[in-house]
Order: C-alpha cells, then sequence, then structure tokens
C-alpha cells in the first residue's frame, strides 16, 4: 500500500503551508539568544541519582531518613520549579510530617526489612501526580479555570495503591487544558518548560518535573501518548500498560464512549528499573496477568523495527537524529544479544490519525456518544467554539487557543467512522498482534520531531499518531531515552510488545539504560551529543 501520487503531493503542499507557517510564527515571536536563556543548575544532592526502589531500600536500612530524601527534593523543586513551572500546587509540609512517620514506623518496626519490603516497598519515597488525578486536599482542574476551586476528597485508586505501598505525594503538576493537547499550557497555571531548553515544550509538568531532576516517580494517564510524549520530550522513561491494567478512575476528564478502552494509567520515572515495581503495584491485583515476576531472556525475543508511520500527509516526517538513534539501537541489540532485528513496512500506520480519530469519537456499547470536547470546556454545558475563537482574538477567552481549535475540528468530525477506516484498524490489530505473539518487540519512533517549541504544535497537531494508535490497539508501550541530540534535546523510541506482555518492553529498557545511559542531569553542560549517544560501554547483561 504505497503512496499515491495525490498523497505525495498533498504531504509535498502541507509540509510547505507548515514551513511558511512557521516562518510567519518565528517573525513575530520575541527571540532570546541562547546566551541569555537561562538553564537549570546541574544535581548537587546524590540522593537526587538514586532510583526509587533503591531509595526505598536505603531508607528501611536506615542508611538515609525519608525526611532527608524528601527535603532533597524539596528542595530541588524549589531551585528549579521557577524555570519550569511544572509543579502546580505543592503538600511539602503534609509530606514531611509523612516523612517523619515513616523514619518513626522504621525506629519501631521489630519484623525486620523484609516485611517492610514486603508491605510497603515504596516506603518514604516521595512521588508526585499528574493535577489530572484526585489526590486528596490537592486540585483536580484539568486546567480549567471553571474548576478551579474543585478540591479532591479521595485519592484515584492508582494513587492510594501508590499511597499504601508507603510513597509520600509532593503535590500535583501542570497539564494541559482537559488533558488533550501537547503543550501544557492553561489560562489557569500557565506554561511548563521543558527543563532541556526552556524555549521548548514539555508534553507536560510530570515530565518536565521529573526531566528536571525534581522528582524521582510520577504518576501519568494516556489516551493519545500523555505518557510517552512527555517521558520522551523530557528524557525519561514511561510505560503505557496493556489496556485495561490499571484502574483508570479517579481522573477528569471521565472517558465515555469506547474511550475507557483507550485511557491507560501508568508510571513515569527517570530510571528504568523503578518502572516494574511502580506498574505491579499500581496494578493491584491484575498484576497477575502480566506475569512480572517472569524472567525475560533478551536473547530469546524477536525484535522488529519500523522507522517511520509508512508517509502520512498529515504529520511530519521523522527527524534524521531520531531515525539514527534508532538504527543504533538495532545495531547494538544485534552486536550484545546476537539477534537480528527485522525491518518491517506496516502500511497501515500511514492512517493512524484517522483511525484514533474515529474510534475516540465512536460510541460505546450503550450506544450512546461520547462527551464532546465543547461539552468538556463548559464544564456540562456546551460551549461555541466560534464565539470562543472570536473572544479569544479580543483576549476575552478563559480558554487555549488549542482547546477551542480541538472544539472546531470535532463540528466537523462523524461519530461514525468510515468502513475504510474501521478496515484498516482491523487489518493493523490483527497484522501487529500476529507479528508480536508473546515474544516480540517492535522499536517505533516515539514522536516524529524533537521536543518542538513553544506554541508551535498548533502547526502539527497530529504527530501525537505515533502514540495514540497504541492507545486504540491496546498494547503495552515503554518510552525509553536514548542520549541527546546536537541541539541538547533528548531522542528516544518506543518499545511494542504484544497485549500482556508489558515484562518484554520493561526488560528491553533496562538494557537500553545501561546500553544508552538512560537520563541525562539537563543542568549538567558536559552532556553534549557527542558524549551521549556515541559513548555507551557494552552491556552484557541480556537478562
Amino acid at each position: 500500500m504505497a503512496m499515491t501520487r495525490f498523497e505525495r503531493l498533498l504531504g509535498l503542499l502541507l509540509r510547505a503551508a507548515v514551513r511558511v507557517f512557521l516562518a510567519v510564527f518565528e517573525l513575530f515571536t520575541p527571540q532570546r539568544g541562547s546566551a541569555e536563556e537561562p538553564r537549570l543548575p546541574p544535581i548537587s544532592n546524590p540522593l537526587l541519582r538514586v532510583p526509587a526502589i533503591q531509595l526505598a531500600r536505603q531508607i528501611r536500612r536506615k542508611e538515609v531518613t525519608s525526611v532527608e530524601v524528601v527535603q532533597a527534593y524539596i528542595d530541588r523543586i524549589q531551585e528549579v520549579n521557577p524555570l519550569i513551572n511544572a509543579l502546580v500546587k505543592d503538600r511539602f509540609a503534609a509530606a514531611l510530617q509523612e516523612a517523619a512517620q515513616v523514619d518513626k514506623l522504621i525506629e519501631e518496626e521489630t519484623g525486620g526489612e523484609d516485611v517492610l519490603e514486603d508491605r510497603l516497598p515504596l516506603l518514604g519515597v516521595p512521588v508526585t501526580v499528574k493535577e489530572a488525578f484526585a489526590l486528596q486536599g490537592m486540585p483536580n482542574s484539568t486546567g480549567l479555570l471553571s474548576r478551579k476551586a474543585v478540591i479532591s476528597g479521595v485519592d484515584a485508586p492508582s494513587v492510594a495503591l501508590l499511597k499504601r505501598a508507603g510513597a509520600i505525594p509532593l503535590g500535583v503538576t501542570n497539564c494541559s487544558e482537559l488533558c488533550m493537547w501537547l503543550e501544557s499550557h492553561n489560562h489557569l497555571y500557565g506554561i511548563t518548560r521543558n527543563p532541556y531548553n526552556l524555549g521548548r515544550i514539555a508534553g507536560g509538568g510530570e515530565g518536565s518535573i521529573i526531566g528536571g531532576g525534581a522528582s524521582v516517580i510520577g504518576v501519568g494517564s494516556d489516551i493519545g501518548g500523555s505518557i510517552r510524549i512527555p517521558s520522551f520530550f523530557n528524557g525519561i522513561f514511561g510505560h503505557k500498560p496493556t489496556s485495561g491494567i490499571v484502574n483508570t478512575a479517579g481522573q477528569h476528564p471521565p472517558p465515555s464512549g469506547q474511550q475507557p478502552g483507550f485511557l491507560c494509567t501508568g508510571p513515569m520515572c527517570r530510571y528504568a528499573e523503578d518502572l516494574l515495581p511502580m506498574l505491579r503495584i499500581m496494578a493491584g491485583p491484575a498484576a497477575e496477568k502480566l506475569s512480572l515476576s517472569a524472567e525475560v531472556d533478551l536473547r530469546k525475543l524477536r525484535f522488529f523495527s519500523v522507522p517511520h508511520d509508512g508517509g502520512s500527509p498529515l504529520l511530519s516526517p521523522v527527524d534524521p537524529q531520531l531515525i539514527q538513534a534508532q538504527k543504533k539501537v538495532v545495531a547494538r541489540l544485534e552486536a550484545d544479544l546476537g539477534v537480528k532485528v527485522k525491518e518491517v513496512r506496516i502500511p497501515q500506520l500511514k492512517y493512524s490519525f484517522q483511525i484514533w480519530g474515529a474510534m475516540m469519537s465512536s460510541p460505546g456499547k450503550d450506544g450512546k456518544s461520547p462527551t464532546t470536547f465543547a461539552e468538556l470546556m463548559g464544564g456540562g454545558k456546551r460551549v461555541w467554539p466560534v464565539w470562543e475563537l472570536f473572544k479569544c482574538m479580543l483576549g476575552l477567552s478563559s480558554h487555549t487557543v488549542a482547546a477551542i481549535g480541538l472544539a472546531l475540528v470535532e463540528m466537523f468530525q462523524s461519530s461514525q467512522p468510515s468502513q475504510f477506516i474501521l478496515q484498516q484498524k482491523e487489518s493493523l490489530q490483527r497484522e501487529l498482534e500476529e507479528l508480536l505473539g508473546t515474544n516480540g518487540v517492535l522499536l517505533y519512533p516515539s514522536h516524529p520531531q524533537l521536543a518542538p517549541k513553544h506554541h508551535q504544535p498548533i502547526f502539527t497537531p497530529f504527530n501525537f499518531s505515533y502514540t495514540g494508535i497504541f492507545n486504540i490497539l491496546g498494547l503495552p508501550v515503554t518510552q525509553c531515552p536514548l542520549g541527546l541530540s546536537v541541539e541538547g534535546l533528548p531522542l528516544g523510541l518506543q518499545l511494542v510488545a504484544g497485549k500482556l506482555q508489558d515484562r518484554l518492553p520493561l526488560a528491553t529498557a533496562l538494557y537500553l539504560e545501561k546500553a544508552f545511559g538512560g537520563w541525562r542531569d539537563p543542568g549538567d553542560r558536559a552532556n553534549t551529543a557527542e558524549n551521549t549517544l556515541n559513548t555507551p560501554k557494552s552491556s552484557s547483561n541480556a537478562t
């Protein structure tokens, strides 16, 4: 199913138009010289460089107190948050009190370290939570001015499980208006910045706060890429679980129509070793379906590489640096593991956006259509997008341009997907499930571009389709960082597996972290392209 001449022509015209719009946008956007651009300070406290699971172990063994760890992260947040605007409401005083209670519990514990590890595997470890989730005593506005007074009275189930495991929430982080845009920006909290370059988007406050070294683990949600895109832009790890494994209740906006089958809740973290234990905790009893304790021998897996979506005219071409990074991953897998990575073409991926859009707007099993974006913007009372756009031009709208644009696009979207798109979806589902089976891992770009400049995604609104398609297919996906680009921005890729095979991409992410260095301190001036992707040591641990 190669591209037709019309599709190639359409792609060329659309990309030319985007270049023109971007050029005009750049012309009227105030520019700051790189010498003036502030940068995050490097991490100075060694506690901030320890994975969450290791921090929990050190706290249990009394090598460090929970108060010391929590205070270290509070200090880092106060140091960098004025620059990145990621954490929008803190609970520092309560967190320190809870940390003191943890230290007291450990002092009085008579059952030994193993008992604590079994009952409270994250005891004393700080965590941050996306503001869209209910966290008791914290705001739950999802960036809507009309919800600015909403305070959560309970915890979302996934948050409650982490707290029950001993984690201590530090606060909630920013998101886009109603969590449906690449730019973490709203009129309630403002705009969140990328820790690697403050002039670039972060994709989400949770990714920014973790990537900036001010949190070690966090809670994210994902219906089109909102775990994986921020993780990619901010150089960290993020995992979208198999659909239905982690409880998605307790977040706003609630999904409707067929959307409950696409929305996922999952872990985000700086260190790959924290992904699996976090997933096990957040999944609760459903974790048994994933066989997370089963050993994974990477040498026995089948690896596939798809370099791009096949050339959709609606999407940007994949950045050459991302293509090169994926090729280097292929080379390392083959050299270290002795496997053969097969490059494949999957033509149905070209229709990723159309598939995602069609399924997201489809009625549920009860026949009811999903709540429209315009209704969500109005808190149940539909807003009129054209009127909001007029108000926006006068500076009077309470909604962002992106949110208004989404509502406008929705006006022209059919709730009944075409038979052709449904056929492409079913064909893609079958092909990937047959390809991956129970021992396959697919390499695929996390996004076609490096982290864009602020507000630029308005010109490339469909690029999220690289992640969104896997929500529709229900497959588990891990975003894995791969060093930095020549601009100093994070590189990365997605690791995709068959349903319920979450342990496979998680194990592969552990290997790639050792091979390519994982997360990089954005404040470290030594982090250049020359010493990131090109200088990892050989990794012989393949299990």
